[in-house]
């Protein structure tokens, strides 16, 4: 039977694996398309505009325009919500 002091370093140990999961890359997207599910910025893709969007493990999707410049969508999963998804992702 484990220790409640036990639980807690295995609890620790899983966080600090999620958070280090969180940053690996889920997909990459070169695109125009401006009807993607995490789209907030159709502008973006508007004409013949094209993005790079980056997604990564923790739910954020980081968007590279033409223009260089970076745009972060989403939210990142933080504590119990990036743990849960860790172990579902079964790494």
């Amino acid at each position: 039977m484990m220790s409640q002091y036990d639980e807690r370093v295995e609890r620790q140990r899983l966080k600090l694996k999620a958070e280090e999961w969180a940053k690996g890359v889920k997909s990459l997207h070169a695109h125009s398309l401006s009807s993607m599910w995490y789209d907030t910025r159709p502008q973006d893709t508007e004409g013949d505009k094209t993005v790079m969007d980056v997604e990564y493990n923790d739910g954020t999707i980081r968007r590279e325009l033409q223009t260089g410049e970076i745009v972060i969508l989403g939210k990142a999963l933080k504590g119990e919500e990036l743990i849960d998804q860790f172990t579902r992702a079964g790494t």
